[in-house]
């Protein structure tokens, strides 16, 4: 993927297009994380086409069910409400959907382009997502390529793409969840990347679909912020029916790792935000 405009890094980390009289496509930029290149800036369309026996008990139990019921359903009438008290919600408008993550993650505009570049070719991205959400951004900083450039690295990262060519929300699972592991922590190799089999999964809203969790298990240490990570998909179809995931990735075995119980809450609310806004299965 060619990027005829290259732009210096702005302080906060994306990569902006400068003021423009008329259309133009947007641009894209390059960092390093934890080894890898990152891709992070602003796309659209034209530029990417490509989360017990006593009565008391069984009452209260009852009543957060209730509760939980009726969360779930404001949130179909009010997708920008959040199905947890506290919480941010993440919109995607270019497919459609919505999910909640904590209140410490830093939520970025829609238009925004997370993903990873192939470390042998810098124009080719191995794979991304839109919309994102970020944890911890500044959680570790490194000269990946000792150029001299210092990139903050992030400790997981999560948003929603489209899901082109799939065949449904499994395939969309069982293609994607490995193919972030590997982009964002063992290039080049593939053989410390090991993968579960697809598991259906409704959300609270009712999303029904499946996901898949990979994980990297002795990938090299390349610099102070590399190592293992893990990912997992969730595949779904939107309300026009479009195939689109939620992805989560994140570094794994190192101190405030976002565990297993977090990730499947937040994989938990997600759901469908209105009618998607652009056709296609673009990021």
């Amino acid at each position: 993927m060619q990027n005829p405009y290259p732009q210096p890094p702005h302080p906060d980390g994306l990569y902006r297009p400068p003021p423009s009289r008329g259309p133009r496509e947007p641009d894209t930029g390059a960092g390093r994380f934890g080894g890898k290149r990152l891709v992070v800036g602003i796309c659209a369309a034209t530029a990417l086409a490509v989360a017990a026996a006593a009565t008391g008990v069984a009452l209260g139990v009852r009543e957060n069910r209730d509760r939980a019921s009726a969360a779930a359903a404001a949130s179909a009438a009010d997708p920008t409400k959040p199905l947890v008290a506290g919480w941010k919600t993440v919109i995607n408008p270019k497919h459609g959907t919505a999910f909640d993550v904590p209140p410490g993650w830093e939520v970025l505009e829609p238009e925004v382009f997370s993903g990873h570049v192939d470390d042998k070719d810098s124009e080719k991205i191995i794979i991304g997502h839109s919309a994102p959400a970020f944890y911890k951004s500044r959680w570790c900083s490194v000269d990946g390529d000792g150029d001299g450039q210092i990139s903050d690295v992030r400790l997981a990262n999560t948003g929603t793409k489209g899901a082109g060519g799939a065949k449904d929300p499994a395939d969309i699972a069982t293609k994607e969840a490995p193919t972030w592991v590997y982009a964002a922590y063992t290039q080049p190799d593939k053989s410390v990347v090991k993968a579960d089999k697809p598991v259906a999964y409704t959300t609270k809203s009712g999303v029904e679909g499946s996901y898949v969790r990979a994980r990297s298990s002795g990938a090299a240490a390349t610099d102070r912020c590399a190592g293992d990570g893990q990912a997992i998909v969730f595949g779904f179809r939107n309300s026009r029916g479009d195939l689109v995931s939620w992805d989560f990735y994140g570094r794994t075995g190192v101190p405030g790792a976002v565990d297993d119980a977090l990730i499947m809450r937040i994989l938990s609310t997600v759901r469908l935000a209105g009618d998607p806004k652009d056709p296609g299965p673009g990021p």
